[in-house]
């Protein structure tokens, strides 16, 4: 399978809360994350934060979903980027507060790059969280 091919399937894996042993065959060891956000600052693996999506999509958001807009690849720089968004409602525990049965509608994207095993080797997610805390109720 290609690059592209396997950051797909990661992409789509993560974003289905499929968990970790879903998308592990896609990443590298010790991958690492990074957001400018503060839901996830302290989220620095891609492990992590795929058990933070499965969280947060199952247990606090239960039912939430993603509508992917736009995918590409750059092949020089072994990069993927998904354009996407996420519909979620407070339901259930996990939140920074209790349920507030408020919807969040937040766009985001996935900037992936694969190594030279085809791997995720790091990832950026570009989303304004600010945004999302403030239509859930959060802050």
């Amino acid at each position: 399978m290609s690059a592209y091919e396997n950051a797909k399937k990661f992409f789509h894996n993560c974003e289905s809360a499929k968990g970790w042993k879903s998308c592990e065959n896609y990443v590298a060891q010790d991958a690492k994350f990074t957001a400018q956000s503060e839901a996830l600052n302290d989220v620095t693996k891609v492990q992590d934060y795929v058990n933070w999506v499965e969280h947060l999509s199952t247990i606090t958001m239960p039912g939430s979903t993603y509508n992917l807009h736009a995918s590409a690849f750059d092949e020089s720089n072994k990069t993927a980027l998904f354009f996407s968004t996420f519909t979620g409602k407070h339901t259930g525990e996990g939140g920074p507060i209790p349920p507030t049965n408020k919807t969040t509608n937040s766009e985001y994207v996935y900037a992936i790059k694969m190594n030279t095993e085809d791997k995720v080797e790091s990832m950026t997610k570009i989303w304004n969280s600010s945004w999302a805390m403030r239509e859930l109720g959060w802050m």
